[in-house]
């Protein structure tokens, strides 16, 4: 088993690919860069399954409190996306209090976004039949229930052992890793003018 994928480990599952019309290689890029520039990028994302303040928040400050690492696990897919282009002027934790994203920092077509570092390749098998969702009101479901039709992302906890069914085994391979850093997730609103 992966070194990530441990009994105990907490996850963020989420499936990736072109965004905003830019492709998930230059994206990747641009990432590492913003990391190198600013210590952490944020990573841009949408819909309710990973809710900053009721989801990623206290699910990754859960992991913290036991001195656990929380891992982004990314599974590369084909996709279309096309949204505003400009990037995120400010961000809040709470949805409450707003500051300036940081200048080296662009997030583009996005609601929210997770806040990384050690952004890197990583090849690996995720299974899905061996996590579980650890808060909110799935709590308890089985990971491979959970991630399917349009469900693309989801917070894990890995499990001591797989839960056997007469289910398909969904396993999901896994190209690309990050470190969640706090404050973990957060919102996002208006735009730049310019690109920084």
């Amino acid at each position: 088993m992966n070194q990530i994928i441990q009994p105990g480990a907490g996850i963020l599952f989420m499936k990736i690919g072109k965004h905003a019309n830019e492709d998930l290689a230059s994206i990747i890029k641009r990432k590492t860069k913003e990391i190198d520039n600013a210590g952490i990028a944020m990573w841009g994302y949408g819909g309710s399954t990973c809710h900053p303040s009721s989801m990623v928040q206290p699910f990754a400050e859960s992991f913290a409190a036991q001195g656990k690492p929380i891992h982004l696990v990314m599974e590369a897919m084909n996709s279309q996306h096309f949204a505003e282009t400009a990037s995120a002027k400010e961000f809040s934790v709470d949805g409450v209090n707003w500051q300036d994203i940081p200048a080296p920092i662009n997030v583009v077509g996005s609601r929210y976004a997770l806040v990384i570092k050690k952004l890197h390749e990583e090849h690996f098998t995720l299974p899905l039949n061996q996590t579980r969702i650890p808060v909110g009101r799935s709590q308890g479901k089985i990971g491979n229930k959970y991630i399917q039709g349009r469900v693309d992302k989801a917070c894990l906890e890995v499990m001591d052992e797989p839960v056997l069914s007469n289910e398909e085994v969904k396993e999901r391979p896994i190209s690309l890793v990050a470190e969640l850093f706090a404050p973990y997730a957060v919102f996002l609103r208006g735009y730049r003018d310019q690109a920084v």
